[in-house]
């Protein structure tokens, strides 16, 4: 079933490619250096904008629906049938085959867990085999997203978990939806171009006026964003839950062998851990969630928050930058700010040129900048960027900061990422904001980050005449009685989840079922930031059971 939109078919497409996400904005993507993706907002209950001849919306996850029925014993009983791994595909991020060590297989799951006996979905797997002899089991790793694709995100992140491969075989997923796993494709090639291309900020092209100047038309190109998805993938949209990737989760569990299941999840893959945890309390293991999303807010409140943390880390690079003497955008904080200001508007009618003919846009911009404040690693890079634009009126890049963090490949291919990343959080969301919030919203987006606020009110309509509606935006995370002590973790620079986020995650996964550790630093991602104190604290919660004690704080 597949909305209607009054745009037609041609100027639907043109539309859509005026418009993009600046980010993804209603989860939490993870480091673009790291090939994974993530962010998330939410909203106080809007209707959607009326869309004639609109078929009713489709439902998402209904929490408050009877009891699921048992799976059948042919899926619970299934043996993957592991073999050598090939080539990353052009949606899992391309490059070389994994190493001998890795494998791959696939599982089989039920597209409708309502109806387990009917059509099924098959996830790819990947895994290296445990190199110790004291072997604890299997630890399911998910990089973020939603849109991260663990097959080819694992092996290329295997240095980072070498403390924990003599124990554990080490497994991801494609989750449904991601990559391999019947991957939502709307967009791709010269379209996804001139799709993130596209200036986001309207009354940038517009002119001046109430700040959504041009509204309309960036409207127009979200609800033919959302008919091309509907078109293409609109019996498998309803399935793309957080809580049915769960499910996966556990059939995956029980597929291994393993009691419980033994995680470690970043960026979204917290949510996704904090919803198994609720589903199955009886088969948590011992869990990491890492650099964690906020439960508790809705659409605008999480945007809100995200927002400031980008401008909180932009502050932090821009203050490195300026201590360091030389930097490209100025003498002083302001400076710097208004240099940002200026950049980002000249390029709304006048592009920059980079390489093969390709120009940096206005919102690639914004994209690579936003992109390399997700690791302290990448500010030197965008320094570089940022210097090239100065003194060379040249884009290069800045641009290839912005592919890196969209998922492009060097031939011009692309991860699924941007559309997996709106399915799902469609999926997951009740909330449709329209223009009247971006308008009431505005300032406060703006008073949150003077430099990226503008250009971050205008995803607030990242779900406008998505054909899938959930029941909620909150996520079901409360954990009755948990078999262990979950272990978060998170960074207090984090721009992309908010510290804050994991404080309120430890309220509403319930009293004593949560550890927090913290770094206190920059970058998106704690344990992967390679801090020595995160990692033997985490390594000996995983390894051997042994929690830090809440509160505790690495620097």
């Amino acid at each position: 079933m597949s909305a209607r939109s009054t745009v037609g078919r041609g100027a639907a497409l043109r539309a859509a490619a005026a418009v993009t996400a600046v980010v993804c904005v209603l989860t939490a993507c993870s480091s673009p250096g790291d090939d994974s993706g993530d962010d998330d907002p939410e909203i106080a209950g809007l209707p959607s904008p009326s869309v004639a001849g609109e078929a009713a919306p489709l439902p998402g996850e209904d929490e408050s629906a009877a009891p699921l029925p048992p799976l059948p014993a042919d899926l619970l009983d299934q043996r993957p049938q592991w073999r050598a791994c090939p080539a990353p595909t052009e949606a899992q991020g391309g490059g070389a085959a994994p190493g001998d060590r890795w494998q791959c297989a696939d599982l089989t799951v039920p597209v409708d867990y309502a109806d387990p006996g009917g059509r099924t979905l098959d996830l790819a797997l990947v895994r290296a085999r445990a190199r110790g002899e004291n072997r604890v089991g299997s630890l399911v790793l998910n990089f973020g997203g939603p849109g991260g694709s663990g097959v080819a995100t694992l092996p290329r992140m295997e240095q980072r978990f070498t403390s924990l491969a003599g124990a554990f075989d080490l497994v991801s997923m494609d989750p449904r939806g991601v990559g391999d796993s019947e991957g939502v494709v709307c967009f791709a090639g010269e379209e996804r171009d001139a799709l993130l291309a596209g200036i986001s900020r309207p009354d940038a092209a517009a002119g001046p006026g109430d700040g959504t100047a041009g509204g309309t038309a960036y409207l127009d190109g979200r609800l033919a964003f959302a008919e091309r998805c509907a078109e293409r993938a609109g019996d498998l949209l309803p399935h793309l839950t957080t809580a049915n990737t769960a499910r996966d989760l556990d059939v995956l569990r029980e597929v291994l062998g393993e009691p419980r299941l033994h995680y470690y999840g970043a960026s979204y893959g917290t949510k996704l851990g904090a919803v198994h945890a609720a589903l199955f309390p009886d088969r948590v293991g011992r869990v990491v969630l890492d650099s964690v999303v906020d439960p508790s807010v809705d659409v605008v409140g999480r945007a809100l928050g995200q927002t400031a943390g980008f401008q909180q880390a932009l502050d932090a690079y821009l203050t490195d930058c300026l201590a360091a003497g030389d930097c490209p955008a100025g003498e002083d904080l302001d400076q710097a700010h208004r240099f940002l200001d200026t950049l980002f508007d000249s390029l709304a009618h006048r592009p920059l040129p980079a390489a093969d003919g390709r120009l940096l846009t206005q919102n690639l911009a914004v994209t690579g900048v936003m992109g390399s404040l997700y690791s302290e690693g990448a500010w030197p890079r965008l320094t570089r960027a940022l210097r090239e634009v100065a003194t060379e009126d040249r884009g290069e890049l800045l641009l290839a900061a912005a592919d890196r963090y969209n998922g492009r490949g060097p031939q011009g291919g692309y991860r699924n990422l941007h559309d997996a990343n709106v399915a799902v959080n469609c999926a997951d969301f009740a909330s449709r904001p329209g223009l009247d919030t971006v308008r009431e919203q505005r300032a406060a987006f703006e008073e949150a980050s003077p430099v990226l606020g503008r250009f971050l009110v205008w995803d607030l309509l990242g779900c406008a005449g998505w054909p899938v509606v959930s029941e909620r935006d909150q996520p079901a995370v409360a954990v009755d009685g948990a078999a262990r002590t979950i272990l978060l973790v998170a960074v207090t620079g984090d721009p992309a989840t908010p510290y804050h986020g994991a404080e309120r995650m430890r309220e509403a996964l319930g009293a004593g079922t949560a550890a927090l550790l913290t770094l206190d630093g920059e970058g998106h991602g704690a344990y992967t930031s390679g801090n020595p104190c995160v990692t033997a604290a985490v390594d000996a919660h995983l390894l051997t059971g042994t929690t830090p004690a809440d509160g505790t704080v690495c620097s």
